[in-house]
């Protein structure tokens, strides 16, 4: 077998750096905010204020490459900008939980463009050379995510206080910014359709398969937002959150590695969004009736393989195969903007439902998933015109 070429390498390494950024914002910063002594329904609206804004942020800052503006150029930016919002967070949240609301918003909109550009990056990198796969690059952010999982719960530990997290955030990004420089090259040359009056429309298939999978994925916000809190409140330690996350995180990357090996009709969008919307309802309702037990939460956890790993293989498939020249970065910009639309009222409602009600929050994320399921139904039936024909959905998976 011809070995992949050096591009994959540098796309690998950028994923995962950004990954292990993520991989202790995520889990570790709601408990941050927690330690601030905030109530849940700030913290809840901490918690959707940056996916609110990254739904008006997204899709512009994506639409620059349309228009010319390289990605790597984003990705150093977007790192720089979270370097320095991160740096100011102790500071504003000793001014109140206002200020470190406006600065929250500004942290999102720096980051906004950062995985979306890399996933662009990595499906223009695919579609030209057929050794490529979408999901074997993309597991390297996958595995970062899993080490600061392991790594960061300890750490943290150790830390202790009220900057720890923030600090620790602040020295990533700035370690990301040095990838992303010394990354830089030349950039992906996309074919550019004959000029048209307007901009090229996204296909209703597309729309459709975005809709799906955001859903799906917004079913994941009370397990984001409040399974740290809901696990250390029944007497888990930081490391064994931490840990959690890692198996959920493990599933994910054991999936990217084998769904390549899956037969051809396993590995279409549609196929694999049907089975994250799926997992996700049975997540959803596990978390809200067992979730404090340790070992029931460890299985639930094995779920986000699908939940969040075969709904992302397949939307970046569907991405792949239906967005026409001239608008694949309004497409990826698209696709995370109505994530974050999900996304924010799914996290807003589960904060509100949390301080009220516990763990019914995580019980109202299961008819996310169901509709996402429906949405997935009437994506395949769409795909099925005769205007769309077999697509590369093996290049990506």
């Amino acid at each position: 077998m011809p070995t992949p070429p050096p591009r994959s390498a540098g796309l690998a390494l950028l994923y995962a750096v950004v990954f292990v950024e993520i991989g202790i914002a995520m889990p570790f910063m709601p408990v941050w905010l927690d330690a601030l002594g905030l109530d849940a329904r700030i913290i809840g609206l901490l918690l959707a204020i940056p996916i609110a804004t990254r739904i008006v942020a997204t899709a512009p800052l994506m639409s620059l490459i349309d228009r010319g503006i390289g990605p790597r150029r984003l990705v150093l930016l977007a790192s720089l900008g979270l370097a320095l919002t991160y740096a100011m967070m102790p500071t504003a949240a000793a001014f109140g939980w206002p200020l470190l609301a406006v600065l929250v918003a500004v942290n999102a909109i720096a980051g906004a463009p950062l995985v979306p550009s890399i996933d662009y990056l990595t499906l223009a990198a695919v579609r030209r050379d057929p050794r490529l796969a979408y999901a074997r690059i993309r597991m390297a952010g996958s595995i970062g995510f899993l080490m600061a999982n392991l790594a960061g719960g300890a750490l943290l530990a150790g830390l202790g206080g009220q900057v720890a997290v923030p600090l620790l955030l602040t020295g990533l990004a700035l370690f990301a910014s040095a990838v992303a420089a010394a990354s830089q090259g030349p950039e992906p040359a996309e074919p550019r359709p004959a000029p048209v009056a307007g901009r090229p429309p996204l296909p209703r298939v597309l729309w459709l398969s975005i809709a799906a999978a955001a859903l799906v994925q917004a079913s994941h916000s009370a397990i984001y937002g409040f399974a740290g809190i809901y696990w250390t409140a029944h007497g888990l330690s930081t490391a064994a959150v931490g840990a959690l996350w890692a198996v959920g995180v493990a599933a994910e990357i054991v999936l990217f590695a084998l769904v390549g090996r899956l037969p051809d009709p396993w590995r279409s969008p549609f196929r694999l969004l049907a089975m994250g919307g799926a997992a996700a309802a049975v997540r959803a309702l596990g978390m809200a009736a067992f979730g404090s037990d340790p070992l029931v939460a460890g299985s639930l956890q094995l779920l986000h393989a699908f939940t969040f790993g075969a709904t992302q293989l397949g939307v970046m498939a569907a991405v792949s195969r239906f967005a026409p020249e001239g608008a694949r970065g309004r497409a990826q910009g698209t696709l995370s903007a109505v994530n974050a639309l999900a996304a924010a009222g799914s996290t807003l409602m589960s904060g509100l439902a949390y301080r009220e009600a516990g763990p019914v929050a995580f019980l109202l994320m299961a008819p996310l998933a169901l509709a996402g399921l429906t949405l997935t139904a009437l994506a395949a039936r769409e795909a099925k015109r005769p205007r769309f024909g077999p697509g590369p959905f093996d290049r990506v998976c």
